[in-house]
């Protein structure tokens, strides 16, 4: 199964149909795009002389040419590299190196000059580009399930970017769990692209192509919060794929807006806090929908469905808030302690999933590989608890987990407990090297002017444990995050041991 033969079925079943649109403007119905892949697709084909299992990469803000590129590297039986377009030189160089990819699409002002002279470098809407619709339509190319269609590298916020190998089978299993567990597509709904197209915003495309709905990219071809109000209120049915800071940004704006055609905020990739939760549904009604994924098991480990989030007479509604849903229907998802053994229910363990979305494994490195899937299971780093019904909570990545005095601490609850303050915004809480009892707390604070250390600690005395309460506070103007919004507590590490060391 090729997954670009969806677009094929879109471009004949309903070939007038809106398929991708700039802001409001409508571009290409599904039977212009689907003959624009199918031409793409042989251009790379007879113009380079690719061949099936060659690699391309796409380097490039969100554009409307994002999507007819994906599937014309399917429709050609290619493998996909989508790069995010906030990358370094440097990391951009490291990953068509180690793709191996043989042409790489880019959009103005993302140069690819230190990935070397073997990567070809396509202008997206110049005149190579335009010489590759130009070439006759390809046949689709028969793909098996297990066929690589996907590389995606990690983010490499603790070393070298690994390339997860995602197969035409993962993305389907993906797109089936859309359906059943995400986001059940109505005869007809559009997708904002306000996230990067590189990551999840572009993997939730697929189910979208599948229905026939529309892609919509905004004119920014980012996330801007005034954009992201005046495509909802233009566009009937809109859903959009979110990081939780980006909701928190829509929730800061005071002014009056209409959110009527709102159908789904479906957030996930980093921690969405139960306070932002609250207020998102205050502020959107029951529209909001988690995910909880990793790029080794796309989009597509638990879910909190919209209906869910809406079940306030539910005497765990609050404690389900501030889960990350339930196993997702294409996997298997349990804790297990060190030696893979499942946990008690109401145990903390590390996740492990199992299923059909789950990688192949990763891109020319073994060991890695058999480190993250054993016995079957990915290992996700994270550490969790799931309860009697099956809701997996998530306390932090094992890299980020604090041990004091020989006991566990999570972040992410004392994270919850500052964020319950009215003048905090952000918080993000890390473990500082401490001679007697191994590591101490420290919190990083984004908070409106008045705030202090006394104010904060009293609010932890009254809701965890003394030794889980910070022991030193930084106020800080914002924290620092990568590129997809997640905060980079590598980076907060950093900033404290610079400050301690200025100190001494």
């Amino acid at each position: 199964m090729n997954i670009a033969s969806f677009m094929l079925r879109a471009g004949l079943a309903f070939p007038g149909a809106p398929a991708v649109a700039a802001g409001t403007h409508v571009m290409w119905d599904y039977a212009t795009i689907s003959r624009r892949v199918a031409a793409l697709a042989g251009g790379l084909r007879t113009r380079h002389g690719l061949v099936p299992g060659d690699r391309v990469g796409i380097l490039a803000k969100n554009c409307p040419e994002y999507l007819e590129i994906l599937y014309a590297c399917w429709h050609a039986g290619l493998i996909v590299v989508p790069i995010n377009a906030k990358l370094h030189p440097a990391e951009v160089a490291f990953i068509a190196d180690n793709s191996g990819m043989a042409l790489c699409f880019v959009t103005d002002g993302l140069g690819g000059a230190e990935a070397g002279a073997a990567v070809r470098w396509i202008g997206i809407g110049g005149a190579d580009y335009a010489a590759l619709l130009a070439a006759p339509e390809l046949p689709l190319e028969p793909r098996l399930p297990d066929d690589d269609a996907w590389l995606f590298y990690t983010s490499g916020t603790t070393g070298r970017p690994k390339g997860a190998t995602l197969t035409h089978r993962n993305l389907l299993a993906m797109c089936f769990c859309y359906f059943a567990d995400v986001d059940p597509v109505s005869p007809w709904s559009a997708i904002l692209h306000a996230a990067p197209m590189s990551h999840g915003s572009g993997l939730y495309a697929l189910p979208h192509v599948m229905q026939a709905s529309c892609n919509v990219i905004p004119p920014s071809g980012g996330f801007d919060v005034d954009e992201v109000y005046g495509m909802i209120a233009a566009w009937p049915g809109l859903v959009f794929f979110a990081a939780p800071t980006m909701v928190k940004r829509l929730l800061d704006d005071a002014c009056p807006r209409d959110t009527a055609n709102l159908k789904a905020i479906i957030y996930g990739g980093g921690p969405m806090y139960l306070e932002h939760c609250l207020a998102g549904l205050e502020r959107f009604g029951p529209k909001l929908t988690q995910l909880y994924g990793q790029g080794e098991t796309p989009m597509t480990i638990t879910a909190l469905s919209a209906r869910q989030h809406a079940q306030r007479d539910h005497p765990q509604w609050r404690a389900r808030l501030a889960s990350v849903g339930i196993a997702q229907s294409a996997v298997e998802v349990r804790t297990v302690d060190e030696a893979g053994r499942p946990v008690a229910a109401g145990e903390i363990g590390e996740v492990a999933v199992r299923g059909d979305s789950v990688m192949r494994g990763y891109w020319n490195d073994p060991a890695a590989t058999a480190q993250a899937i054993r016995d079957g299971w990915l290992h996700t780093g994270d550490f969790g608890v799931l309860d009697a019904d099956g809701f997996l909570t998530l306390k932090d990545r094992s890299k980020d987990l604090i041990i004091s005095g020989g006991t566990n601490i999570y972040p992410r609850e004392i994270e919850e407990v500052l964020l319950t303050h009215a003048a905090v915004s952000e918080a993000a809480v890390i473990g500082r090297p401490e001679e007697e009892w191994g590591e101490e707390v420290v919190a990083f604070v984004v908070a409106a002017p008045g705030v202090d250390a006394a104010a904060l600690d009293a609010l932890c005395q009254q809701r965890i444990a003394r030794f889980k309460r910070p022991r030193h506070y930084r106020f800080v103007d914002s924290l620092p995050k990568n590129s997809y919004g997640k905060v980079l507590k590598t980076e907060l590490r950093r900033i404290d041991a610079d400050l301690v060391a200025g100190s001494a």
